[in-house]
């Protein structure tokens, strides 16, 4: 059986499908999308055509790449998602909340490319890390943390944030698990003395000046830390690079998970 012909509209998804070791059936991804040579996504093979914003893709030129799935993630692209089974395309919606989800979500991601094994194997990796992880911060202090996943106006950062911040070892009293990101009052974030603050500007990558943060008008007493948005703010393996960075982030001693 030959190779599916996949157009991935998400960064999660194409994320996702090259830790499958799968970059190799996809022939179309957004511009928004990761395919480094050194994650092994272009190398020795011919780059997928770049069909626009992860929003606003070029649907038409989707159509000419006569793709066998069409992936898509998160709630913000249900309509698109809409857009294409009415043009007919086999569309593989995963929409995670959670951290659970999220690497459930693995194994899907496997099943809807044809890589069910790769899926499987994929997914049970991720738990095992996870699993290291919470052996490791099990009998430390949880300091509380504070994510910012958008600055102006600032937002708590919600889905599977609070999950990643609790399985690093940390407290996150701002959102409950799986509920979106929403808008924060400052006021409510100094009452809640955060020992951390985690600034992950959505589409910024790690290119935020912490002092923006840091001279903030507030009375939070506590280190910023800009990391990649990527590791926190993608549903896919990225995310599980996320939660260590946090647990070294708020357990500097721990020196491994393994």
């Amino acid at each position: 059986m030959s190779d599916p012909r996949v157009v991935s509209l998400a960064p999660s998804a194409t994320a996702t499908v090259t830790a499958l070791g799968a970059a190799e059936i996809l022939v179309g991804v957004t511009n928004h999308c990761d395919l480094s040579e050194d994650a092994g996504a272009t190398h020795g093979m011919d780059s997928p055509a770049a069909l626009g914003g992860w929003l606003n893709p070029d649907l038409d030129r989707v159509a000419d790449l006569d793709p066998d799935a069409v992936l898509t993630s998160d709630g913000l692209q249900s309509d698109l998602a809409d857009d294409c089974r009415e043009r007919g395309f086999a569309v593989r919606h995963r929409e995670p909340a959670t951290l659970d989800e999220v690497v459930a979500t693995f194994a899907a991601r496997g099943a809807d490319v044809g890589r069910s094994e790769a899926g499987d194997r994929l997914a049970a990796e991720a738990r095992e890390r996870l699993d290291r992880i919470a052996g490791a911060v099990v009998d430390r202090p949880r300091p509380i943390v504070y994510c910012e996943e958008w600055s102006d106006p600032p937002m708590a950062a919600g889905n599977w944030v609070p999950d990643a911040v609790r399985a690093a070892g940390g407290r996150y009293p701002f959102v409950d698990p799986g509920e979106r990101s929403r808008e924060v009052d400052l006021a409510a974030v100094e009452r809640a003395t955060p020992d951390h603050v985690v600034v992950h500007v959505c589409g910024h990558g790690d290119r935020i000046d912490p002092a923006t943060v840091e001279e903030r008008d507030w009375a939070v007493d506590a280190p910023v830390h800009v990391i990649d948005d990527s590791l926190l703010n993608q549903p896919s393996p990225a995310l599980i690079d996320g939660v260590e960075r946090l647990a070294r982030l708020f357990h500097p001693e721990i020196e491994t998970y393994s």
